[in-house]
């Protein structure tokens, strides 16, 4: 996992997954009306919540699934359907739409402060990131690998921060048509990388060698 081009991988699939730049409408959406302080403190805090998330995910999850007596092999290949169909809702938008009904769920629940709901959890630490750290902390095979896999974390965190400060540009800068191109983009490619967690997992078990 020290191995830069696992790291690039690592990085592409929570990037992927966590989709920044569809996040920044949605983060328009619940702070709308807020001074930019407000704004910006909110999307500090969301982060630093989605942060300690991943980690205890990172930590315990694989010892949960030891517990209920689940393999990571096993785990690996419902990880990949997961994602797949998490890919299907990006290529056809349902993802964005179901973000904001939840978005604006949230609001109405959370109205002065959505950091914790909807943005940390699920929008940010949703079923697609969970499963994707676990899937990480599968192949992380010392102290190094999970400190490395902490480092890639917190660098698309770091990314979704900026999203976050950046949207009302990054809103004007791409427009409507430029959003759902970019979400179809990464839908295809985290498709992809869904079909190789089945086939890892199928390996794990001896089938297609």
């Amino acid at each position: 996992m020290t191995e830069l081009p696992a790291l690039i991988t690592a990085f592409t699939t929570m990037f992927i997954i966590i989709d920044p730049p569809g996040l920044a409408p949605v983060f328009i959406a619940l702070t709308q009306g807020m001074s930019a302080a407000q704004r910006r403190v909110i999307a500090i805090r969301a982060c630093i919540i989605s942060a300690v998330l991943m980690i205890v995910f990172l930590l315990m999850g694989e010892a949960v699934l030891g517990f209920i007596g689940i393999s990571m092999d096993a785990f690996r290949i419902a990880g990949g359907i997961l994602l797949f169909l998490t890919a299907l809702d990006m290529l056809f938008q349902k993802r964005q739409a179901r973000r904001e009904e939840n978005a604006a769920e949230g609001q109405a629940e959370h109205e002065d402060d959505p950091s914790v709901f909807p943005l940390a959890l699920p929008l940010i630490v949703g079923p697609g990131a969970i499963t994707t750290i676990i899937l990480l902390a599968g192949e992380a095979t010392g102290a190094a690998d999970v400190a490395a896999i902490v480092g890639v974390l917190l660098a698309v965190l770091l990314i979704v921060l900026l999203a976050f400060l950046a949207a009302p540009a990054i809103e004007r800068a791409l427009g409507k048509t430029g959003l759902n191109i970019v979400t179809r983009v990464l839908g295809m490619l985290l498709a992809a990388l869904a079909v190789q967690f089945v086939l890892d997992g199928l390996r794990g078990f001896g089938i297609g060698g």
